[in-house]
């Protein structure tokens, strides 16, 4: 559920692999000018029970709305950096044997208020010229969209998530859905919040991100020092296409999760994004059967770009204060 966006629902969305699970921009033709390097090995969080009467369990719509404002304030930081991310994808034959595995290694990062991807390998060897060229022209066909996208919302007055869709806040996520059960524990040795999601099938939705929201079901951790999402757990209710299949394919009962880890004492980034059974998403990345997507090398840079067809031109990077 990678990689974060702007909106509440553009991180629900995330987390069911239509946002943030492969982020798709712009990207750079060599790597980013890099500040310096934070080294990360990412593992599977641990989760412990903990109980306490200490401190009241805070007002649940309270912290969603903290861990969205949150999110908001953020992105600020998150521009400033860049991270390596190792998908996985194994496909099953009709006996749930793995017959096909595919692992490509990308950059993840942000340019022009857009978070993007740079694929670096696919099965170990590097691309082509050939597909580094319809890559490129593909990227640039997407972003060009979504900038698009959000100078139209912008002169209309409507808040847009980075690529421009439509935000749904906090309180539209409440009427799509209850959080229940929340409880104190122990997340990777951090004190968190978890809660239980669950869409209500009677809400009526106005578009197809809020039946996503709606058809969804799962587990939120939130981390209470820092109101972020630290984890979700979760599966979809419903199976769905959204643009006829070619945005996305979900089969029901389709399972994923997704962590955030904190970086260098000041920002949460994706640290590693799971799922098992059926999903395609924007005719790039999918599985039937189960993948997952590793992030780690989380790296500082600075730098300004220009976009152009097929071109982008990178500045060095800004000396620190």
């Amino acid at each position: 559920m990678a990689i974060m966006p702007k909106s509440w629902s553009a991180i629900l969305i995330l987390l069911a692999f239509t946002a943030l699970c492969v982020p798709i921009g712009a990207q750079y033709k060599t790597s980013p000018p890099i500040q310096s390097i934070t080294p990360a090995v990412v593992s599977p969080p641990q989760l412990t029970e903990k109980t306490s009467v200490e401190n009241p369990i805070p007002d649940i719509a309270a912290m969603m709305r903290d861990v969205e404002a949150n999110q908001r304030k953020a992105e600020t930081i998150q521009k400033d950096y860049i991270y390596r991310s190792v998908e996985t994808q194994h496909e099953l034959d009709s006996h749930g044997q793995i017959k096909k595995t595919t692992v490509t290694e990308s950059d993840h990062f942000w340019v022009n208020g857009v978070p993007v991807r740079r694929v670096v390998t696919k099965d170990g060897k590097p691309l082509t010229p050939d597909e580094v060229s319809k890559e490129n022209e593909r990227i640039d066909k997407v972003t060009a969209k979504a900038r698009e996208k959000r100078e139209k919302a912008d002169a209309q007055g409507k808040e847009t998530d980075p690529r421009g869709n439509e935000e749904i806040t906090v309180s539209r996520v409440l009427e799509l859905g209850t959080f229940t059960n929340p409880r104190r524990v122990q997340l990777d040795w951090r004190d968190a919040i978890a809660v239980e999601y669950t869409g209500d099938p009677k809400a009526k939705t106005r578009n197809r991100a809020e039946e996503v929201i709606r058809d969804l079901a799962g587990t939120v951790w939130v981390d209470e020092q820092d109101h972020v999402l630290a984890r979700v757990e979760g599966h979809f209710l419903n199976a769905f296409k959204i643009g006829g299949g070619l945005i996305a394919s979900i089969q029901k009962n389709t399972r994923f999760s997704m962590s955030q880890t904190k970086v260098n004492g000041e920002v949460w980034l994706p640290a590693r994004l799971e799922g098992q059974g059926s999903f395609h998403a924007l005719l790039f990345f999918g599985f039937n059967g189960s993948g997952q997507i590793v992030n780690s090398d989380y790296r500082k840079f600075r730098a300004t770009s220009t976009i152009l067809p097929g071109v982008i031109q990178v500045d060095g990077p800004q000396s620190k204060d």
